[in-house]
């Protein structure tokens, strides 16, 4: 039992030290942001290690970035932003396809997840740059006009998800499954 625990923490970790480096090295810059594959790891850590867990781990590894890198005051809602979009996966995912995908015929189901997790993460940063503009002082249709200029890099990062998650998940539950560790779910 406290094996199973011990190696419940260690995934967590490691997926937490994935998404940073994901997001840290895997990066380029736009004018309002920039593009990172972060996001490719905490939909493969709520899919991989199940939720909550996988999605606290994509959440403190996007937090401990915003730490290191000047976006102290977003890494609370990125822990936030993870949760909710890591359950819209889990929802599709398990709730839906009960997380049947062992053939590459399967894989249509990772990329449906995938993109309703990415409408997800568009929705959330659409709220989340509204309300910033509007604690700025803008009014709600100048807040909605400036919170939607920022959106290209979201866009931009969805898909990227939507393909690398397509791509990366079976070879990793694979892995996970030959080395017993895929039936370690934590929740």
């Amino acid at each position: 039992m406290q094996n199973k625990k011990t190696l419940k923490l260690v995934m967590i970790a490691l997926f937490t030290a994935l998404t940073f480096i994901a997001t840290q090295s895997l990066r380029i810059p736009l004018p309002n942001a920039f593009v990172h594959t972060g996001n490719v790891l905490v939909l493969l850590s709520v899919l991989l290690l199940g939720y909550p867990g996988g999605a606290l781990a994509g959440g403190m590894g996007l937090a401990i970035f915003d730490l290191m890198n000047g976006y102290a005051t977003e890494a609370p809602y990125f822990i936030l932003e993870s949760l909710i979009v890591g359950g819209v996966a889990w929802i599709f995912f398990h709730g839906i396809f009960k997380e049947k995908v062992t053939t590459t015929k399967d894989l249509w189901k990772i990329t449906v997840t995938a993109i309703f997790t990415g409408l997800a993460k568009i929705f959330m940063t659409q709220v989340k740059n509204i309300v910033v503009f509007l604690f700025a002082g803008a009014d709600f249709p100048v807040a909605f006009t400036s919170a939607t200029t920022r959106l290209p890099a979201t866009f931009i990062n969805v898909a990227v998800t939507i393909v690398l998650v397509t791509i990366l998940f079976l070879p990793l539950e694979k892995m996970l499954a030959r080395y017993q560790l895929r039936k370690i779910k934590i929740s």
